[in-house]
This record gives structure tokens, sequence and C-alpha cells, in this order.
């Protein structure tokens, strides 16, 4: 099935629209406007773990990269009023979104261009 169309182009269309929510969480929790563009970047940092090789680097590349990581996170923080954690959730999830929307999943241990979603690079199947 071509991704561009169909079922591929209602994927990417729901991972917007979760990048959207994880803005306007931030936003409407009074994240800061300037601080934005830098927070949405913050994530990749888990990719650092690749230094040590492929395997280290899913492994600390998919913990910044995980749905049930910082919807806790939000989750959490909103419960225990900590407000850095919440916000650190919502830049988080809106990360994601936008990685996934992208074509950028969570990484396999084989390579860094190796990913749930399939080899970056070549189209995913939907």
């Amino acid at each position: 099935m071509n991704p561009r169309g169909g079922i591929g182009l209602l994927l990417r269309a729901e991972e917007v629209a979760v990048c959207l929510t994880g803005i306007a969480l931030w936003l409407g929790w009074h994240g800061s406007a300037a601080w934005l563009v830098p927070a949405l970047l913050a994530p990749d940092l888990g990719a650092i773990g690749y230094v040590a090789g492929p395997r280290i680097g899913a492994l600390t590349y998919n913990a910044t990269h995980n749905l049930v990581v910082v919807l806790a996170a939000m989750g959490v923080g909103s419960w225990a009023d900590m407000p850095g954690l919440a916000l650190a959730g919502a830049i988080g999830l809106a990360h994601i979104g936008g990685d996934r929307a992208l074509g950028y999943g969570l990484k396999l241990s084989t390579s860094f261009q190796d990913t749930h979603l399939g080899r970056i690079g070549r189209p995913r199947q939907a």
C-alpha cells in the first residue's frame, strides 16, 4: 500500500495532531514560547548514547522517545503539582508526534536507521 495515501496519510495526520497537542499543552501550562524550539530539540539528546554503540544508543534514544514515559511525566506532573515534569512530558509528546509524522520511530539495536516504522529513508508500509 502507498504510505503517502490512504491509511498512511491518516497515520501521519494523527502524529501531527499528537505534536500539536503537546505544543498546546506546553503553552497552556505556561511553557515559554521563546524556549519552545530548543525544548522540542532536547529529547534528541538521547542519541548521545550512540557514542557507546547502537545497542546503548537505541536504549538511551528510546528512553527519551517513549510515549509511556512522556504520558507518565505529564500525568504525575499534573497530579503532584510539579509543573516542570508536566512540561517535560508535554514537550516530549510534541517531539515524538513530530518525529513519527516524519517517519522516525523507536530505534532497533542494529542501527540508528532501523526503527519500528522501518528503515529511515524508506517509506513505511501501512
